[in-house]
């Protein structure tokens, strides 16, 4: 018996020194990706990759966040006194984010309309019931939490996303979680853009101007979860928190980021204070 106990003690020795030594199996030693997070690259957009879990639909990827102030009534002004710089609406002859009449010159909002005076701001996603030279046809970016992705055809085609589906967006630096829905398209080869809205739920400074921040956001996103049209806050939360616990969840997050050590202490922010 003795010699028996002096043997196991041996083995387990020689066990340890395996381990330090670099002899123990591989996923011990470098941190193997967990199953829940067998990911692919879906496309490479501006030299941020965008994943998705193989035969999954949702895709995500960790980026920046800059401020977008498309949507809002008071987003641009002729004199550049809006929320944003006129230079991000675009320019003579190629305006994107504001509503031009048919020689491509920009309307202004007349005494009926929420802010006479400055431009009609546009979003991608729209209720089409309203007239198209109405401000309150467009997602307003004050009020709605909404995310931009660039208006990129292969991203459209791998993905099968489609302006009206839902988001989770996580500010890693504070655990903020809220969702989203997506509502408007930017240029190519750009990504990682958010409402003033869902800047603000999830503590990120929110001015078009200066606001955002340069990375820690990440983007969960759920093609054909949406119906094509704007949504309320409401919706948005209730759909995007169905998405997401499908997707998944807390769970699923923390197996495809594992540099962030998630706990049960994500933050759901479902409105402002």
């Amino acid at each position: 018996m003795r010699g028996l106990g002096l043997l196991s003690w041996v083995l387990m020795i020689l066990g340890a020194l395996a381990l330090w030594s670099g002899c123990a199996p591989k996923e011990l030693t470098t941190g193997a990706v967990s199953p829940l997070c067998s990911k692919e690259i879906l496309v490479l957009e501006g030299g941020i990759s965008v994943f998705r879990i193989k035969g999954e639909a949702p895709f995500f990827l960790k980026a920046r966040m800059r401020i977008d102030a498309d949507g809002a009534p008071n987003a641009y002004h002729p004199e550049d006194k809006g929320l944003d710089l006129l230079k991000h609406a675009g320019k003579p002859g190629d305006w994107q984010g504001i509503v031009t009449d048919s020689h491509g010159q920009p309307l202004i909002q007349g005494p009926q309309d929420p802010y006479p005076g400055y431009y009609i701001s546009q979003t991608s996603l729209s209720d089409k019931t309203k007239k198209r030279t109405d401000p309150r046809r467009y997602v307003d970016a004050r009020a709605i939490p909404y995310i931009v992705l660039p208006g990129d055809p292969r991203l459209k085609e791998a993905s099968g996303v489609h302006p009206g589906d839902f988001a989770a967006v996580i500010n890693t630096r504070n655990r903020r979680m809220a969702f989203a829905i997506f509502a408007d398209q930017g240029p190519r080869g750009k990504i990682g853009e958010g409402s003033i809205a869902l800047a603000e739920l999830l503590q990120i400074p929110s001015s078009p101007r200066t606001g955002g921040i340069d990375g820690d956001v990440v983007y969960v996103v759920f093609p054909g979860s949406g119906n094509g049209r704007p949504r309320t806050l409401q919706e948005i939360n209730r759909e995007g928190q169905r998405a997401f616990r499908a997707w998944g969840g807390l769970s699923r997050l923390a197996a495809c980021y594992p540099e962030y050590q998630w706990d049960a202490n994500l933050i759901t922010i479902t409105s402002p204070k």
